[in-house]
């Protein structure tokens, strides 16, 4: 498997356990946007000529997933990080 490599961002510091719900969040939706770039970008797509079959077809979105779960976890793009600061600031700001 190729090694991609993704410039990575400052995390931010999450100090309150609320605070850590919404980064998960905004890794899960951060995750499932990776996931979709990679389904337009066909990355793991089975050849024609050695595939699985159904069965790996089936399990591609799976695979998928979890490739995206990991560089959002490890490699992030930016974007959970922009929607926790950005949540996080609105939220500031409603409760002043």
């Amino acid at each position: 498997m190729e090694k991609i490599i993704i410039p990575s961002f400052t995390k931010p510091v999450i100090k309150a356990p609320k605070d850590q719900e919404l980064m998960q969040a905004a890794q899960s939706l951060e995750a499932s946007f990776l996931s979709e770039m990679l389904k337009a970008a066909k990355l793991g797509e089975t050849s024609s000529t050695f595939g699985g079959g159904i069965g790996e077809d089936q399990l591609q979105s799976f695979l998928r997933n979890e490739r995206a779960k990991m560089i959002a976890e490890h490699q992030s793009i930016g974007l959970a990080e922009q929607i926790y600061n950005a949540r996080l600031n609105r939220y500031r700001i409603g409760h002043q």
